[in-house]
């Protein structure tokens, strides 16, 4: 349960980033935010690589094929169902705000090397 809401769906996605643009990818993702949360996202979390060089598994720097210079960006967004999720993520879409914050011509990122997927919640503890 977050912010007193049962969290059964969760939006993930992982992108590689310049780390020159980190301040720039920040900017836009407070913006995406409170967009996401002022549309009934439970949560809306981005996270920056900080200890990527594990002995176990398959680290992020690899399996994503972060170039010199580059970091990851590991984030997700809560939601109560699936159908929520997609009632929020329409609404979002339809924000003018969205895209006044992102110009896809000029994202701090390649939308092409991002990963992203909707998940059904299977543990929370």
């Amino acid at each position: 349960m977050k912010n007193g809401k049962s969290v059964r769906y969760v939006d993930g996605y992982i992108l590689p980033l310049p780390s020159k643009n980190l301040n720039a990818y920040a900017r836009l993702a407070r913006a995406a935010a409170k967009v996401w949360r002022d549309h009934g996202a439970i949560d809306y979390v981005e996270t920056v690589g900080e200890d990527l060089q594990t002995k176990f598994g398959v680290p992020f720097t690899r399996q994503i094929k972060l170039k010199p210079g580059e970091t990851v960006v590991f984030a997700y967004i809560t939601f109560k169902s699936r159908a929520h999720r997609d009632r929020v993520n329409a609404k979002v879409m339809k924000d003018p705000r969205i895209m006044n914050a992102c110009d896809l011509k000029d994202l701090p990122f390649n939308p092409k090397r991002m990963v992203y997927g909707g998940f059904k919640v299977l543990v929370t503890a």
